[in-house]
């Protein structure tokens, strides 16, 4: 009795094993054909249009697209279908406005939701029905998708140098991020130039538009702001345009090298001169002898005292292009006078 006790219980373990590894091999094996994936968190512009990605696997042989079904329904009440094919099985608030933009026949399932509403949170889980058989049929609701709503539109961003050279390409990039590839954004430009746009898809359910604007700024652009809007899909809100102020660099010719030469060379020209005919009339009325002396200028001569005097004076020039006068006195009667200066 003891023996046949044992051996059952032993049965019984062999069985719970056996079980356990069915169990887990029939979980890999189903979860690997009834397969589907979507981006479980997407933003969706209020007013515009969001596509939520999907592509799925079924277990036998492939189908055309007129044999397979695709719904999309609420998570929490599979009766709340938000696409079928036949439109009057459809909730009244989402009738007209969702559309399979993907080919079942090649197992894209991507859903577009039109005229998106504040309250549109969702989450959406989807359903195949393959007309195989009755059974040939499986809902995600392991894997749906919820939708965060941004209520207003934020601007584009907007790429330039804010110093550029007259004459010269100046390169414009405007971009603006969203989850409506179906009906792709416009950005127009306040400025003629070459425009080239671009749609990239980023990952995770979001795209980019660009624009790239290039033209050669004139001197009348000096100072002035270009602009770049965008303009969504649907009855948008929010603020839709960026500026970007500029400041143009003249280019260099030939005036601009002669002028500033020319005017240094006047300048020194204009102050020799000036400093010559103010020592002659300084001295006009003292007569006496000049000479040069060590580089400098010497007038001897005689005062009412019958004694000689000695009048030194030179003129310099400064790195601001003015000129001094120094004279200096020296007497034989101890004159005690200083130097006079006199800046020009």
């Amino acid at each position: 009795m003891l023996i046949v006790s044992r051996v059952q219980s032993s049965m019984a373990v062999r069985s719970s094993v056996l079980l356990y590894w069915f169990h887990v091999f029939c979980t890999g094996v189903f979860a690997d054909v009834w397969k589907v994936t979507v981006e479980p968190d997407m933003q969706a512009l209020v007013s515009s249009c969001v596509v939520l990605p999907c592509s799925f696997k079924y277990p036998v042989k492939e189908q055309p697209s007129d044999r397979i079904r695709a719904i999309w329904h609420m998570k929490d009440n599979w009766d709340d279908i938000i696409f079928h094919k036949d439109s009057t099985k459809v909730k009244d608030s989402f009738r007209g406005r969702t559309n399979l933009i993907g080919s079942l026949g090649a197992l894209n399932c991507s859903l577009e939701i039109d005229e998106v509403k504040n309250h549109d949170n969702g989450p959406y889980c989807f359903r195949v029905e393959l007309e195989t058989s009755k059974t040939d049929k499986y809902s995600f609701v392991e894997n749906c998708v919820s939708i965060k709503m941004i209520e207003q539109a934020s601007k584009p961003e907007l790429q330039a140098e804010q110093s550029v050279q007259e004459g010269e390409p100046a390169v414009f990039t405007c971009s603006v991020r969203h989850t409506c590839p179906s009906h792709q954004p416009t950005l127009t430009w306040n400025h003629t130039g070459k425009v080239i746009m671009s749609y990239k898809d980023i990952g995770h359910g979001n795209w980019e538009t660009q624009s790239v604007l290039t033209f050669s700024p004139k001197k009348e652009d000096d100072h002035s702001a270009v602009a770049c809007t965008v303009k969504h899909y649907g009855n948008v809100k929010g603020e839709m345009t960026v500026t970007h102020r500029i400041f143009v660099k003249e280019q260099a010719t030939l005036s601009h090298i002669l002028i500033p030469v020319i005017s240094g060379l006047g300048s020194a020209l204009l102050f020799g001169l000036l400093c010559f005919f103010i020592a002659k009339k300084r001295y006009r009325s003292r007569p006496g002898q000049f000479t040069p002396q060590g580089g400098q200028n010497v007038i001897t001569r005689k005062s009412q005292e019958d004694t000689h005097s000695t009048v030194l004076f030179r003129c310099e020039g400064t790195e601001a292009n003015t000129q001094q006068l120094l004279m200096y006195s020296s007497a034989t009667n101890q004159d005690k006078t200083p130097p006079l200066v006199i800046k020009y």
